[in-house]
């Protein structure tokens, strides 16, 4: 969403069968309805995926898969590395039943085109993109081009949910609380979401204008006067608020580039393999952690 809400999350065990990105991404598969566009990174790009996706009239874009060979002089050509080409059906799948199976088209129509990325200390420079959306006319090599670049944004709110928030580190001890634990941060983040296009609406601007972590900062300060507020107090605070949010701008950084490092370094302490309470036993034994 252009929000960036967060409409819905897969939770699986820690190990085990049916645990895997794919598994959990079959599961979510139903929240997605008709005339959507699934738009993945190049793990989800196999014929299983686009097939299901579009037996229930969901398009797909993403990157092509890194073990699949694409040749442009195959298929339907729509342009210069642009074409059409038939995806054949492959074997069963264990984790497939028969009936699935036998639903499924024996040939899927895919687009394949490939794309140069010209700006310098971007790290990819060369990809293909896959779809369904096959119409060159209505979708564009550009168009689509540009929406797989939308994707990165994906990686943003992921980092907004796990470094703003906190959610790098789970605490709760058991599945059932840490499903809890994972839903109280889902539910604050869209809070602060839905802060932002509020402010955004009133301000005339685009959610992805302003900041995650400025509008986070803002609500956790307004957060203790609101508690105590009543009547048009609120209302004031209120407005002060979407002031204060809409304040936090988001740069403009077109193409920005950063190295993938850090800068401080944590320090190099061992890390701990046992649970603390017998770590600190074995220290009162005069024994090391």
């Amino acid at each position: 969403m252009a929000s960036g809400a967060l409409t819905t999350l897969g939770v699986g065990r820690y190990q085990g069968k049916t645990t895997g990105e794919m598994a959990l991404f079959r599961q979510q598969q139903r929240y997605v309805q008709r005339g959507d566009v699934v738009l993945a990174d190049c793990y989800y790009s196999s014929y299983w995926t686009l097939a299901g996706l579009h037996g229930q009239g969901i398009d797909y874009v993403g990157r092509q898969h890194h073990r699949r060979k694409t040749d442009f002089r195959r298929g339907q050509r729509l342009g210069r590395e642009d074409h059409v080409v038939e995806w054949p059906k492959p074997g069963k799948p264990a984790w497939m039943d028969e009936p699935t199976y036998a639903e499924l088209p024996e040939q899927l129509a895919v687009r394949e085109l490939r794309v140069q990325v010209r700006r310098r200390g971007f790290r990819t420079q060369v990809f293909v993109v896959v779809t369904t959306l096959c119409d060159a006319v209505c979708y564009s090599a550009q168009d689509l081009a540009d929406l797989y670049r939308q994707r990165w944004h994906c990686e943003l709110d992921l980092r907004s949910i796990k470094v703003a928030l906190g959610m790098d580190v789970l605490r709760c001890q058991t599945p059932e609380m840490v499903r809890k634990e994972l839903w109280m941060y889902v539910l604050a983040y869209n809070l602060i979401r839905a802060v932002m296009v509020r402010t955004a609406l009133q301000e005339g601007l685009c959610p992805r204008q302003l900041s995650f972590k400025g509008a986070l900062q803002a609500v956790n300060g307004f957060t203790p006067a609101l508690v105590l507020a009543e009547g048009a107090v609120v209302d004031a605070l209120l407005d002060a608020l979407w002031v204060s949010v809409a304040a936090y701008r988001v740069g403009q950084r077109p193409n920005r580039v950063e190295p993938r490092a850090v800068k401080r370094r944590p320090k190099a302490q061992k890390l701990l393999q046992v649970p603390r309470p017998k770590a600190r036993k074995r220290l009162e034994r005069g024994r090391a952690a």
